[in-house]
This record gives C-alpha cells, sequence and structure tokens, in this order.
C-alpha cells in the first residue's frame, strides 16, 4: 500500500470531540503556526541577573532626547526604571516624620525590632528608611538603623516590626534609637493576590488613621478604669470604638471630658483585645464613629462595612509625557518622574512636582492615566473630580469610577476647565466601573465593565467627544485588551471579542472551553494580553484553575486567522520595538524573548499532537508499518545534532485510552551543513488499532523544528 501524506489544518482545535476533528491538531504546547504548518516558538534569555522585588506586571519603554533607553517596571512592592540592565527605585515617598517622632525598642536574643511611630499609615510589606538614629548600644548599631527596611507585620496604628540583620543583645534592649530618628515612608505596597474588596480585613489591618479624630490621656489608666479622662472628648459620642495602644474600648456614658461614668461605663478590652495600663498623655483615637465613616478603623474584629482598594493586587499605568514619565499605581495617586533630575531621584506627586507650576485640581486618585499622543493631554480614568475653586492644587478627593478628566493641552498639571484653557471632563455613561482604555492611531478606546466607547480629539470648545459603540459587552481585566493598528482585541469573561470597522463581534475561538474551563477566575486581575508583531500574534496570560499566578497562554494568529494555547509563567509582556527583541518578566527577572530556542539555558520542551486517525470509516483495524519524517532542523543552535520525536499512538475507540505507543528519534545526521538538510529517513513502528494519532515532541537544547507533511505506511488489518 502507498505511504499516506499526513496533513492537518492548520491551529489547534480543542472544543469539539476528537472523533470530528480528524486531520486537525488537538494539543501543543510552546507551538506556533505560520504558512499553515506548526513550529517551535522562540526562546528567551535573562537580560542580566540583576532582579527587582516583587512581582512585575506592567512596563513601558521609551527613549529620551539624549537617546536613552528607559524601561518603566511597576511591581506591587515597588516601581522601578531599568537603564542597563539596572533596576533603579524611583518609588514614590508617602510620609517623612519629623526628627524625633521614631524610635526603637529591641528585645534581648531577638532580631526583631518593634518601631514607634504614631499615625504611621503602613502596611505590611512597605518600605521605609531611617536616618539620624543612634546606635542601641549593643548589637544594633546606627548603620543597622539607619538603612532601608521592609515592615514585617503591623501592631497597630502606632507599631510596627521589622527585622534586622544581628540579634540585640540586653544592653540594646535599654535604648530607643536618640530622639532625632526621622522615617521616611514610601507609598504603600500592593497585594500579590487577590483577597476581595471588603469584609474581613478590609483596609490596612491597623485602621485606617488619616484621618480618624484623635486626642490623648489627661491621666494614667490603669486596667480596670472605666471612666477614661481625656483632654477632649468633642467629637465622641457614647457606643464609639477608641483605640489605646492596642487596646479597644467601647464608650460609655460621657461626661464633659470622662468617657464613661457610673451609670454607663465604657467597656475595656472590646473586639477581643486585653485590657491594660496606659501611661498620662498617651494618644486615644476614634476606631469608630468618626464623622466620614472612611475614617473609620477596619478589620478589628467586626467585619468591615467599607470597601478598600488595597486588597486589589497592585497594578499600575504608565505613559510618557515627553522623556519625562507619569506612573498611577491603579486607584492610587498620580506621580512625575523628571528625567532631568536623573535614575536616583524618585517619582513625585503631580500635584507637587517643581517641573511644572500653576497646578489647579490635579486628579488625587485615579485607575489609569494615559497621554494622548497626537494633542499630548493627560487623561485620567475613573479619577475624583474638580476642585471647587479654580485655585485649589489638588481635585476634590472623591473618586469617581466613570469619571474621566484631562488636561490642558501640553500642560500636565493644569485640570481646571477654564475658556482660556482645554482641560474639562467627560462621565461615562454606561456599566459601573472603569476598566481599560486603550489608544489607537484614530481614537481612544474607553472599556467599562459593561460597555466600549470612543474617545475623540474634536477640538474647542469641547476637546474631547465620547461615544458609545457597544452594549452588553465584558472585559476580563483592565490590560486585556490591545490595539493593533486601529483594530482592539480582548478577552472577555467568557469569550474573545475584536472591535474593528466600527463593529464589536465575538472571535470564533475553537479553544474557548480550553482556556475558560480551566481559569482561576479569583485571579483575573492578573490577565495581561500582549503582542508579538513579527508573527502576527495576540497573546493572553492568564492563571489556570488550581494556580494562583499566571501560568497559561492562549494566542489568536490574526495572519493565519488560527489558535493554539500552552503554558508560561509570565507577568507582564511588551513587544518589540524599541528594543530589538519582546520583553517579559517572570521569577523576578526581565527577559528578552524570541532569542535561540531554549528556556534561559535550559533545554525547552515543545510538542505538537493530532487528533486520530480512521481508515474508512473505522470499523477496521490498521497497522502503521513506518513515517517518513518531513522536518526541518533548520536555525538549531545546539552542539549536538537536534532530535524531534515522533510518537504514534492507538487506539479501538473515541471513548477508549491510546493502549498502544511508541516514541522514536528523527535527527538531523552530520551531514547538514550540505546544501540539502539531511536527517532520519524513516522510523519503523508496529502499531495496530482502529485510529492513530502523532505526537512530535523535541526537549535537547538549541532544537528548533518545523512540521512539514509527513507520510505514513498504514494498512488494513482486519477486522479484529
Amino acid at each position: 500500500m502507498p505511504f499516506t501524506n499526513l496533513k492537518f489544518r492548520p491551529g489547534i482545535i480543542s472544543d469539539i470531540t476528537s472523533h470530528s476533528n480528524e486531520s486537525g491538531y488537538v494539543d501543543g504546547n510552546k507551538i506556533r503556526f505560520r504558512f499553515g504548518f506548526p513550529e517551535k516558538i522562540g526562546g528567551w534569555q535573562r537580560v542580566s541577573s540583576n532582579t527587582y522585588l516583587g512581582s512585575a506586571r506592567r512596563l513601558h519603554n521609551w527613549v529620551a532626547l539624549d537617546g536613552s533607553d528607559f524601561l518603566g517596571v511597576g511591581t506591587h512592592l515597588k516601581y522601578y526604571i531599568e537603564r542597563g540592565t539596572q533596576f533603579n527605585d524611583i518609588t514614590p515617598i508617602r510620609l517623612t516624620t519629623g526628627s524625633g517622632d521614631v524610635t526603637f525598642t529591641a528585645t534581648n536574643g531577638s532580631a526583631t525590632i518593634t518601631v514607634n511611630d504614631d499615625d504611621h499609615g503602613a502596611n505590611a510589606n512597605d518600605f521605609v528608611t531611617f536616618s539620624g538614629a543612634a546606635t542601641l548600644g549593643g548589637n544594633v548599631t546606627a548603620a543597622i538603623l539607619n538603612a532601608e527596611h521592609q515592615i514585617v507585620s503591623i501592631t497597630n496604628s502606632g507599631q510596627y516590626t521589622i527585622t534586622v540583620s544581628v540579634t540585640a543583645n540586653s544592653t540594646d534592649a535599654g535604648n530607643n534609637g536618640g530622639g532625632s530618628v526621622v522615617g521616611v515612608y514610601q507609598i504603600n505596597t500592593g497585594t500579590d493576590s487577590s483577597t476581595g474588596d471588603n469584609g474581613w480585613g478590609a483596609g490596612q489591618w491597623g485602621g485606617l488613621t488619616d484621618g480618624a479624630l484623635t486626642t490623648q490621656l489627661a491621666e494614667a489608666l490603669d486596667a480596670s478604669e472605666t471612666a477614661i479622662d481625656v483632654d477632649s472628648a468633642s467629637g465622641i459620642t457614647a457606643g464609639d470604638l477608641i483605640l489605646i495602644d492596642n487596646e479597644l474600648i467601647t464608650v460609655g456614658e460621657i461626661s464633659s471630658n470622662t468617657l464613661g461614668t457610673v451609670g454607663t461605663p465604657s467597656t475595656r478590652g472590646a473586639s477581643g483585645t486585653t485590657a491594660a495600663t496606659h501611661a498620662d498623655n498617651t494618644k486615644v483615637r476614634l476606631a469608630t464613629g468618626n464623622a466620614d465613616d472612611d475614617n473609620d478603623f477596619v478589620g478589628w474584629g467586626d467585619e468591615a462595612s467599607t470597601t478598600t482598594t488595597g486588597n486589589a493586587i497592585r497594578l499600575y499605568s504608565h505613559d510618557n509625557f515627553g522623556e519625562d514619565l507619569l506612573i498611577n499605581p491603579r486607584d492610587g495617586g498620580i506621580f512625575y518622574w523628571d528625567k532631568t533630575n536623573g535614575v536616583t531621584t524618585r517619582a513625585v506627586e503631580l500635584s507637587a512636582t517643581s517641573t511644572y507650576s500653576g497646578e489647579t485640581s490635579v486628579p488625587t486618585i485615579a485607575k489609569q492615566i494615559l497621554v494622548s499622543d497626537q494633542d499630548r493631554h493627560v487623561i485620567a480614568f475613573g479619577c475624583d473630580g474638580v476642585a471647587a475653586t479654580s485655585t485649589a492644587t489638588q481635585g476634590n478627593g472623591v473618586q469617581d469610577p466613570l469619571l474621566i478628566r484631562f488636561s490642558s493641552q501640553e500642560n500636565p498639571v493644569d485640570f481646571f476647565p477654564t475658556a482660556t484653557n482645554t482641560a474639562g471632563d467627560l462621565r461615562l455613561g454606561g456599566g459601573s466601573t472603569f476598566v481599560q482604555a486603550v489608544e489607537t492611531k484614530q481614537q481612544i478606546l474607553v472599556f467599562t465593565d459593561k460597555t466600549l466607547h470612543a474617545m475623540q480629539f474634536i477640538g474647542p470648545p469641547f476637546t474631547f467627544g465620547l461615544q458609545e459603540l457597544s452594549k452588553n459587552i465584558t472585559i476580563m481585566s483592565s490590560a486585556s485588551a490591545i490595539a493593533v493598528d486601529d483594530s482592539v482585541f480582548w478577552m472577555g469573561i467568557d469569550t474573545f471579542y475584536i472591535y474593528s470597522g466600527g463593529q464589536t463581534i465575538q472571535l470564533p475561538c475553537p479553544v474557548k472551553d480550553k482556556v475558560f474551563l480551566d481559569f482561576n477566575l479569583e485571579e483575573k486581575d492578573k490577565v495581561h494580553v500582549g503582542s508579538n508583531s513579527e508573527f502576527g500574534e495576540i497573546m493572553w496570560f492568564y492563571p489556570s484553575a488550581d494556580q494562583t499566578t499566571v501560568d497559561s497562554y492562549v494566542i489568536y494568529n490574526y495572519i493565519d486567522k488560527v489558535w493554539y494555547f500552552g503554558t508560561l509563567a509570565r507577568d507582564a509582556w511588551l513587544d518589540r520595538g524599541i528594543r530589538t527583541n519582546p520583553i517579559a518578566t517572570g521569577s523576578s527577572l526581565l527577559y528578552n524573548h524570541e532569542v535561540g530556542f531554549d528556556d534561559d539555558g535550559s533545554a525547552m520542551t515543545a510538542f505538537i499532537e493530532t487528533a486520530p486517525i480512521d481508515i474508512g470509516d473505522g470499523d477496521k483495524f490498521v497497522s502503521v508499518r513506518s513515517v517518513i519524517p518531513d522536518v526541518t532542523f533548520a536555525g538549531s543552535t545546539g552542539s549536538e545534532n537536534p532530535v524531534a520525536s515522533f510518537t504514534v499512538k492507538a487506539r479501538n475507540f473515541p471513548g477508549a485510552n491510546f493502549d498502544q505507543s511508541t516514541a522514536l528519534d528523527a535527527s538531523r545526521t552530520s551531514s547538514s551543513t550540505a546544501s540539502v538538510e539531511q536527517f532520519t529517513n524513516k522510523l519503523d513502528y508496529r502499531i495496530r488499532g482502529r485510529s492513530f494519532a502523532l505526537k512530535v515532541q523535541t526537549s535537547t537544547l538549541g532544537t528548533k523544528f518545523k512540521l512539514g507533511v509527513p507520510r505514513i505506511d498504514i494498512r488494513p488489518d482486519g477486522r479484529r
């Protein structure tokens, strides 16, 4: 019987039965399709051995006027600018204390140091740098204290702990670091995994203390007293909770400045805390009952009613304004880094930058910032509103998740609309919250959780116009949409979409079930999309069902209009452009992609597998005798001859397991330097079944392969 050509449809189809997918591919990993045939994807190599702190989920590359190549790297712990393979920490500062506001408490035999700082406003994992500290007198020297530290735990709103590199002794335990210590706190870090938006533990554990009412004890308080004398009881009412050191107290009846009288005493040790003694002049904080309940403490044993942004994972948006950089931690402030100050200078709050003057109504909180390339407006999405007066430096501080505000043209700090500038605002009319904005050549597409809008520059007097394009769409995350020319592709909650030519349509996806039935929706905020323009690929990275980190990808090839998928742990991706190769992040490293064919110096395993193939109607047994490979190893870089394993496996029924399987290797011969590539001529098998499938795999260093049209010697072998 003559050999039969094995030619399969391009792309992977996994959402139909294997029997109905005859002549198609059903599985693969680290494979792409070009010209209708599968080949191994390119490899990757770390840019350098330098690492960053945290999970880096956003990248932005730009070039300064002097040709300097900068890469912004936003992690859940810090913000860096990478230049020349070095990661430079430009994380903004949130708070600088006064001299002497910080003291230390050490314990003999422990490397844990308690830091005392009223109203520190920090979270666990935040970073603080101390200066002006004196030695504690023993092992804990001034040099050890006067450094950057990561906060280990929050004791309360006036105390937290750090870990130092030495163990304190008895001499250290008797000193506090002196009266000149200054603490410099970086902006609060974000979380690395989604933990929900409200309920238990919402907000920082020690409470949201920035605006909480405070007073202090008017006398020392022992552990049994229920009448608490304070300097001022103004703003405190019966039933409120107050916090003194680590103890919560429910306020009883108030008489003058005494909290709790004989008739209705205060209740000590509330919400599971322990009644304790407290010194005179100790700070008293109003934990619940503040005039603005946004200032109430949360996480003290009662389920929080407030919704906080601190429990969503830390995500960044960033864009360059000329050669400078705008940075926005999602649902946080907007910061500005001036290139002329160098990479050793931190970003500062946009409303306080010295680069510009005349700040008006600068947004203090936003979900995304973007610089409109054509008309040079800074646009803030999901931000706070305009201040009440034209002289106010900052916005009103009240975030509106559907509000869009834009600065005056060429001025990133002038946001108050006047007759002589182009600043203004728009409000999205559909959905409940802004999700993502994507700039195309002609317009900016703006996504809410349910609608899609087009935002276009229309000139004075309105500057920008807003038009609703689609309703009842979904979008997976704030980084799941991407523009390719004037088309925008995005991942929805359970399908894929494209907006092109004025229409929004769902993309037919033959691997949809494979993706969305094996998906951890609790970590959907980690979904991000990238393009690999060299191969016409749109790549979505996502966490599979049993993972809390990104471990999988699905690709739409818009040139061949086919889909394929695989596994790869990448937290962020950026296509080539300024830099020669695509770049991506993972494991605290920066990688160049499409470099060689290995996994950062280790062999990469790649495979493609076909659907089962019948002879006739599958009513007869067949015997597979041999396979003539059709493969090329051109471009392989390994020191040994490259190898591809051809596995033929057979089964008797569509619902049965493959009960016979044989793997044989096809390798390039030593004469491969000749003008015609030479490799293994024929692979001999003894496989019998009603249907068979073919799997081609490589797992050797430096191996690249492209599969063509193998031929197979297959013969009828009776009905039994």
